[in-house]
């Protein structure tokens, strides 16, 4: 007798209503003229472009590794593309064998066939392939005799079949219906294939619907306001599919520029800043830093709001900051602007007092003891371990010279042939095993000019899984495929270089 509401909160809401907030201010606009979800033009053709590249980090629904892959496949032209596309990698239609018929119906239209004319009015609209779940339903009841009821009890059974086993009944019926009305074997099987497959996860028209207008907005954003949606992303963490590493490194590809964590300027969030020629970018807010809570962040910005600070002493003395905290900025680089560089931050923050302090009236005079910057190494690691992200410097980059030189970059992948036998390295971002994958293990490895996608099959997994499972560095020698737009490494051998890392990591460490 219990009534169940499922409330599903959405992270990707609050970055589009953030990023909508940054744009409006940053345009001067009235609140009467302010962008809202209503004023996002409708159908834009660059946005369609931009997915149809697979260019969807960020983008709502459609960030994942499969989603990337697909998208240069269907091309998405209008709103029903993004419709089917949020549908489509679900395993009901992969586990019914209808996402490739659908493709290639899509790409050849005169392939596009009808079981009956009956179910053609079920079937139009996707090309004569069931995708949705209201389509199975209309199948149910059109091809194989059932009745509304029977349909309906069919759907609650799709969800519970796992727990209850009670699809079996439905396919003796569904079969039986079908074959009186003179439907193939081999098409009731794949009805059925994919029934099952919605038990796991299937989507109804209306849900791909509207997930898909939050894909459009997303997607609007992140094509004509790029530093917008990035200050969304970064403000709302933790959430969606990557990681601000990730999302600071795609923002910059597309020639955003992207300023660091400086107690100068930073306030608490990231916000949009704008160059000398007026271009928006990104200022790194100090939530960036780890050790620093939002209490000091504020107290920070609210002292830096009453008059710039002339040191790292006089920024710990009027923002109230612990040597802790002291200490968690000068480590994410954030004292640079002040001190000249990290080095020199770290020693004035070790001799920094707080008022209250017992020789805080006292002066105490000490000769100036040159400290030399860090070098690019040294301060790769420490971007890396204070905010998760380097501006400047990749891991890849660093570690590339002492590899080989047939290394390729991930940039230069849609340049080479098909069927290529190919080396790169990256580090490991990503590492997927879907269910209805057969085993197949899906890596994604960032190097310092964008994703390389790795596939890894189950066989070749058995031979390298403390690799594939445990490396945060990876050099992969295989077959590039390079077709529809995209480019997959097929794994021959796995290299772990995670020893390259830990001798950047000890050399720093001893410096330090």
């Amino acid at each position: 007798g219990l009534l169940k509401v499922d409330c599903l909160a959405l992270g990707m809401l609050t970055v589009i209503r953030k990023a909508m907030a940054y744009i409006s201010k940053t345009q001067g606009k009235s609140e009467a003229d302010r962008l809202t979800l209503a004023r996002i033009p409708r159908e834009d053709p660059a946005t369609y472009a931009m997915l149809s590249t697979g260019d969807a980090v960020g983008v709502f629904q459609v960030e994942s590794r499969a989603q990337m892959a697909m998208l240069p496949r269907l091309k998405p032209r209008c709103f029903y593309d993004l419709v089917i596309e949020v549908a489509i990698v679900r395993p009901g239609p992969i586990q019914g064998d209808m996402v490739h018929p659908y493709l290639e119906r899509r790409a050849d239209p005169s392939q596009v066939r009808y079981p009956s004319p009956d179910l053609e009015t079920v079937l139009k609209r996707t090309l004569g392939v069931p995708i949705f779940q209201e389509q199975v339903m209309q199948i149910a009841i059109v091809a194989a005799g059932f009745t509304p009821g029977e349909a309906d009890q069919l759907r609650r059974a799709m969800a519970a079949w796992k727990r209850r086993g009670g699809l079996e009944p439905f396919r003796d019926k569904l079969m039986a219906g079908m074959s009186r009305r003179g439907y193939s074997a081999d098409f009731a099987e794949r009805i059925f294939s994919q029934i099952k497959g919605f038990g796991d996860y299937g989507f109804p028209e209306s849900h791909a619907a509207s997930f898909a207008l939050l894909t459009y907005f997303s997607a609007w954003l992140k094509c004509h306001h790029p530093a917008a949606f990035a200050c969304g992303l970064l403000n709302s963490q933790p959430m969606g599919f990557y990681a601000p590493a990730q999302i600071v490194n795609d923002v910059k590809r597309h020639g955003v520029q992207v300023w660091p964590v400086d107690v100068r300027f930073s306030a608490w969030d990231s916000e949009l800043a704008l160059d000398r020629n007026g271009h928006q970018g990104v200022r790194l807010g100090l939530r960036m830093i780890k050790g620093l809570n939002e209490i000091a962040g504020e107290q920070l910005v609210q002292a830096r709001e009453c008059s710039a600070f002339r040191s790292v002493q006089d920024l710990v003395e009027r923002a109230r900051l612990d040597r802790g905290q002291v200490r968690a900025l000068a480590d994410g680089g954030a004292l640079k602007g002040l001190a000249g560089h990290r080095g020199r931050a770290r020693w004035e923050a070790l001799a920094a007092r707080r008022q209250g302090d017992l020789l805080a009236d006292c002066e105490i005079r000490e000769e100036r003891v040159t400290i030399r910057p860090p070098d690019r190494q040294d301060t790769m690691l420490d971007d890396y371990a204070s905010t998760g992200l380097s501006l400047n410097h990749h891991p890849a980059a660093l570690i590339r010279p002492q590899l080989s030189r047939n290394l390729k970059r991930a940039r230069e992948f849609a340049q080479i042939p098909n069927d290529s036998r190919i080396q790169a390295v990256g580090l490991v971002t990503h590492r997927q095993r879907p269910g209805t994958a057969s085993g197949v293990v899906f890596l994604s490895l960032e190097d310092e000019t964008g994703i390389i996608n790795v596939v890894v099959w189950p066989k070749l997994l058995e031979r390298y899984r403390k690799e594939v499972l445990e490396s945060q560095l990876l050099r992969v020698a295989g077959t590039l495929q390079n077709a529809n737009g995209t480019q997959h490494l097929i794994a021959r051998h796995l290299v772990c270089e995670d020893g390259r890392l830990e001798r950047l990591s000890s050399r720093s460490r001893d410096f330090h």
